[in-house]
């Protein structure tokens, strides 16, 4: 980091616009170069607003103001537009002109290490050279600190106490993503503060007085007792009413299998009853067989006879024939 005396570091950005701005070409002029994390944060947007604000004093003292980050130009034109901001702001978004006046580096917060810039500010004099340098600016004052250096006292309001400063710093010293916070507002008048009346006191107590007989008060403890004797009694009946529930989803799934095994039985039943009808009619068939081989028998015998019979007429026939040719 370059010290009182060192000669500036030269450089070459572009600014909110897209404007090339170099160190060089502000040669004669004081120029205030001040770095910080990140555009539109708390005690970043307090710092640039406090530069806004004595922006005249600072022109009137023959300074520059220019403002360095590592946002880009569109982060910048942004920042500058919502708090109207009458400087260039620089875009240094490959750290080589952090990495020049050495405030690009490791940080630390809450115990987390990370890269970025820490808040530092150069007066470079017209002759190129740093005049004095604050390698770590707290936000409170350090406008006015500028002007004094600068041999020119401040007029603006806008400030922010020490204790506020340390609240306002730590959010945006945090690596990258946070919420833009609005600088507080000037407070211009003060209202008065609306005490509360004071309450009235109660009357003093005679200690004279006779004793007033208070009423007995009733306790509420038996109804409570019976309340949580209500609650335990129905507890206990639930799980009365799911065994009663139990049974009667049982019984319900018990009916459909005792007439199954009933339809069983009656199929059963019927079957032996066929079975045995069967067996009558195989006992019948064989008892119809007997009687019906003598009948064929016996028909038979009777055809053999016919047949013989036959055989004795056609026999008898010739003899027939023969009687009657003797008689003629």
């Amino acid at each position: 980091m370059p010290q009182a005396g060192d000669a500036a570091p030269d450089f070459q950005l572009q600014d909110q616009d897209g404007n090339t701005v170099t160190l060089s070409q502000f040669a004669g002029k004081h120029v205030v170069l001040y770095f910080y994390p990140k555009d539109d944060t708390p005690g970043c947007t307090t710092e640039a607003c406090g530069f806004r604000d004595e922006h005249s004093a600072l022109e009137g003292a023959g300074a520059v103001v220019l403002g360095v980050s590592a946002d880009s130009t569109a982060s910048h034109r942004k920042f500058a537009t919502k708090f109207s901001l009458p400087f260039p702001l620089l875009a240094d978004t490959e750290h080589q002109v952090c990495d020049a006046y050495g405030v690009w580096g490791e940080k630390s917060l809450y115990g987390r290490k990370f890269l970025g810039i820490t808040r530092a500010t150069f007066l470079i004099g017209p002759d190129g050279k740093v005049k004095q340098a604050w390698p770590k600016v707290k936000v409170a004052g350090h406008v006015a600190e500028v002007l004094a250096a600068l041999g020119v006292a401040g007029s603006s309001a806008l400030d922010v106490s020490a204790s506020a400063q340390e609240s306002v710093v730590s959010a945006e010293e945090a690596p990258v993503s946070e919420t833009p916070v609005t600088p507080p507002a000037v407070v211009t008048k003060f209202e008065p503060v609306k005490r509360k009346a004071a309450p009235k006191k109660a009357a003093p107590v005679d200690e004279m007085a006779a004793p007033v007989d208070a009423a007995p008060v009733t306790k509420p403890a038996p109804a409570k007792k019976a309340v949580s004797a209500k609650k335990g009694a129905a507890k206990k009946a639930v799980p009365a009413k799911k065994a009663a529930s139990a049974k009667k989803g049982a019984a319900k799934k018990a009916v459909p299998a005792k007439k199954a095994a009933s339809a069983k039985k009656g199929a059963a039943k019927k079957a032996a009853s066929a079975k045995k009808a069967a067996s009558a009619k195989k006992g019948a068939a064989k008892k119809a067989a007997p009687a019906k081989k003598p009948a064929a028998k016996k028909s038979a015998l009777t055809k053999k006879g016919a047949s013989a019979k036959k055989g004795a007429a056609k026999k008898a026939a010739p003899a027939k024939k023969g009687a009657a040719k003797k008689k003629r």
